[in-house]
């Protein structure tokens, strides 16, 4: 539990003056207080897409089902009294080197040209003349992801629930716990396909563990959403899910493996994302 979350116990023979009741459990346990609460938001409004209703006002409980996770981490740090300062600074912050730009701008590209040279190689027909519909289309869905989209689930996932995690769990298990938590959060909208979303968080972590940036994470979902939609270059089929499934697997055992299962982390730096 972070230092400024909950106030230390109380000296023998002293009162204990902590929160109680649902604030002092959320003190105590702002990350499982932050989970509950995100589900809650989110699967309640998405229950008219899930059975199938239609029309505009499904669809806007859709896309407002989508904030539960930044609702929840904001309305968890203001009832266990944290501060909200540091938490939407980091929603802002774009002073970050340009390599980080690109990494959250270009990563996602890249992973899927190398998905379609997989396809290319093993005898699936690529159709490069695809790129004058799609490269549009990509244009259009990475915008809407962005500003109103899956986007804006970072504040919460990795502005408030990964930073809180690390403090208690090395940076890989943290990032598996996170990933388990982020994908079964779709399940309502995916179904089994929940599973899908959980390699993602590894190139998240490492991320946010290396600028401290949410805006950062908000790019990089803005970027795989429209890469998964539109850059495989051929009709959807058994192959393609497998090239997909591996790529992503192998590039964040990858990252993994290079930054020695520390995904970038380091104690004071990310001390200092909680504070700036």
């Amino acid at each position: 539990m972070s230092t400024q979350d909950a106030e230390h116990r109380p000296p023998a023979g002293t009162v204990d003056d902590r929160p109680r009741g649902l604030t002092g459990w959320a003190a105590a346990h702002p990350v499982a207080a932050f989970v509950v609460l995100a589900y809650a938001i989110s699967w309640t409004l998405w229950v008219p897409v899930v059975v199938g209703a239609g029309g505009a006002v499904a669809q806007v409980l859709f896309v407002v089902g989508g904030l539960g996770p930044a609702v929840s981490a904001l309305l968890v740090t203001r009832r266990i009294g944290a501060p909200l300062g540091p938490w939407a600074r980091q929603i802002v912050r774009w002073r970050v080197p340009l390599r980080y730009y690109l990494y959250a701008l270009g990563l996602p590209a890249l992973l899927f040209a190398i998905v379609n040279v997989e396809l290319a190689i093993v005898g699936q027909e690529i159709d490069l003349a695809l790129l004058g519909d799609r490269l549009p289309a990509y244009l259009m869905t990475f915008l809407a992801v962005a500003t109103i989209g899956g986007g804006f689930e970072e504040p919460g996932w990795r502005g408030f629930a990964l930073p809180r995690l690390q403090e208690r769990f090395a940076p890989l298990a943290a990032t598996c716990l996170l990933a388990l938590v982020w994908g079964v959060w779709h399940l309502p909208l995916y179904g089994l396909g929940f599973v899908g979303p959980m390699v993602f968080a590894f190139y998240y972590t490492w991320l946010y563990n290396r600028t401290g940036s949410v805006l950062l994470c908000i790019l990089l979902h803005g970027s795989f959403t429209p890469a998964l939609d539109h850059l495989v270059l051929r009709a959807d089929n058994l192959a393609v899910d497998v090239a997909i499934g591996a790529t992503l697997v192998a590039g964040a055992v990858v990252l993994v493996v290079v930054t020695k299962g520390r995904l970038g982390f380091d104690a004071a730096r990310n001390g200092a994302y909680r504070t700036a």
